[in-house]
């Protein structure tokens, strides 16, 4: 194994910068992206996403982390290329536009052939396979990374499980690398193939979404016949078979990875008898469809929506849930405002957005909110929310 050594990151989103961190402890770090405000970001020891720890890591530890524009310069010498690039769902192709991450392969190949390759986006079942047989090349492989939003570098230093797609020994070098950079101490580590590992992505997630859907439900259930759902799902959590974690009732499962992921593996299933992972994908939205209503029965005029972003601690309101409501609610002619402090826009959708709390606490009727906060005490009579424990 390479004692110190050069590692190409490509990408700075989440995935990107937390690994970036973590490696970059020991090792020395390129990050490589097209965005240029992002590369001066990273070589100002800034972070390109919201996470306490990777700024206190950046301010606080002697890290060999720089980043550039510079594809050649950042590819032609590493020993590890990590591909962390978005994989948006296409629903003309009922798949991820893989483009980004063959983009990457096909230039680190070309630029940098004896390199190992680990793609750390999320792809479909398959895809490593593919591209391994297009390249005559087993230099190109899949570890899955499980990363909570505003908490990516802590579940970096303290991972459940490591997966990387290869026995190769240069694969396992790669795993005692993230080994070395964690904190945690014997963390379980899997060799499997990148097909599998690929696998294990898709079903993860699709897992995690049924287990919000599933007490989703049983809000929806609890809403329609007045019964308080905290003391239901902290009747049903004490059974240690199910237990407590991912149980928060919400207005749906969002964010950047749960709907594109589900939507993923039900694609993946369409040679493959299957009831449940379609209605993992159907209950989002008709839990969406139920929330709305239940918003509408109070006949309001105007309608506010506090944070768009999914939950405390992060800057991302991709997909988020909260988006789906207001879709709903607009649509049926009633004025939307938005406070989101994260915003730099006026207007979001169409939809004004306001800057000040307190007038767009006095416009709104209703308030709506995904995570509560201390800041709507005052006009807690007017919030609708879920959030029944407090809890991201």
């Amino acid at each position: 194994m390479v004692k110190t050594a050069k590692i190409t990151v490509v990408g700075s989103g989440y995935v990107g910068m937390s690994l970036a961190v973590l490696l970059a402890q020991y090792n020395d770090v390129t990050v490589l992206d097209i965005d240029s405000s992002r590369v001066e970001k990273v070589n100002a020891k800034q972070s390109t996403v919201c996470d306490p720890q990777i700024d206190a890591f950046l301010s606080e530890k002697k890290l060999s982390l720089t980043a550039t524009l510079d594809k050649e310069a950042a590819i032609s010498d590493a020993n590890f290329i990590v591909v962390a690039t978005p994989t948006d769902y296409d629903p003309n192709t009922n798949r991820f536009d893989t483009s980004s991450v063959d983009s990457v392969v096909d230039d680190a190949l070309r630029i940098n052939p004896s390199a190992l390759v680990v793609i750390k986006s999320t792809i479909p079942v398959g895809h490593t396979k593919s591209l391994q047989e297009k390249y005559d090349t087993k230099s190109v492989i899949f570890s899955p990374e499980f990363l909570r939003e505003g908490q990516s570098l802590n579940d970096n230093l303290y991972p459940s499980r490591i997966i990387v797609g290869s026995k190769l020994d240069v694969a396992k070098d790669f795993a005692k690398l993230l080994i070395q950079g964690a904190i945690k101490d014997d963390i379980e580590t899997l060799f499997i193939r990148s097909t599998e590992a690929e696998a294990v992505k898709l079903f993860a997630n699709t897992y995690l979404a049924m287990r919000v859907s599933f007490f989703n439900e049983l809000d929806s259930y609890a809403l329609a016949h007045d019964l308080d759902s905290k003391s239901i799902i902290n009747g049903v959590c004490l059974d240690e078979r199910i237990g407590d974690g991912y149980n928060k009732s919400s207005f749906g499962y969002g964010g950047y990875c749960l709907p594109k992921d589900t939507k993923q593996l039900l694609a993946n299933y369409d040679q493959v008898p299957q009831n449940l992972i379609q209605a993992i994908v159907s209950s989002n939205a008709t839990r969406k469809d139920f929330i709305a209503e239940e918003i509408l029965k109070f006949k309001p005029k105007v309608v506010g929506f506090y944070r768009l972003v999914m939950k405390e601690g992060s800057d991302n309101f991709r997909s988020s849930a909260i988006q789906g409501i207001m879709k709903r609610i607009k649509a049926k002619g009633i004025e939307i405002v938005i406070y989101e402090p994260s915003l730099q826009e006026d207007t979001f959708f169409g939809s004004k957005v306001l800057e000040n709390i307190d007038e767009f606490k006095n416009k709104s009727e209703i308030i709506v909110a995904n995570r509560r906060s201390e800041g709507l005490e005052d006009v807690r009579a007017k919030c609708f929310s879920r959030d029944l424990f407090r809890d991201n």
